[in-house]
């Protein structure tokens, strides 16, 4: 018995998992990106299925690995991304957090200081990127809508 590796190799691949980040709507260009960097950093590091394998051009030039699936971005008002936040909380997902705090210091010790140093319902966030099955995703991002 034969198979067509072609079209299998072509098909989709669907994810049962999604990765997403919600940004505050009201944030400049540079903002938005650098926020969006800084959140799904972490997540390989906590969940590394989230992580394909290395990537190596035709010359044999080796590359670093990057998520193995896509990265979706929304967006929300302060009170939806803290709405997603709470509801990311009580899922209990793998979520990382970017506060206003974080514009303002220069390093990775400090930023930590400044998420410590305020309760989670009292956080000023910009962003939030969340990972987990997609169906409990989807609900975490209820109310926000796609980053345009």
């Amino acid at each position: 018995m034969t198979t067509d590796t072609t079209q299998n190799r072509h098909a989709p691949v669907r994810f049962d998992t999604k990765i997403a980040v919600v940004l505050r709507e009201d944030l400049e260009t540079w903002q938005r990106l650098n926020v969006t960097a800084f959140l799904v950093s972490g997540l390989g590091t906590r969940n590394p299925e989230v992580v394909g394998e290395p990537y190596e051009d035709a010359d044999g030039t080796p590359y670093l690995p990057m998520f193995r699936q896509p990265v979706m971005v929304f967006e929300a008002t302060r009170e939806g991304v803290t709405a997603a936040h709470r509801r990311a909380l009580s899922r209990d997902l793998p979520r990382s957090v970017f506060t206003s705090d974080l514009f303002a210091t220069g390093n990775d010790r400090d930023n930590r200081a400044a998420v410590r140093a305020v309760p989670a319902d009292r956080l000023d966030l910009v962003g939030l990127a969340v990972y987990g099955p997609r169906n409990a995703v989807d609900k975490v991002l209820k109310g926000a809508r796609m980053h345009g």
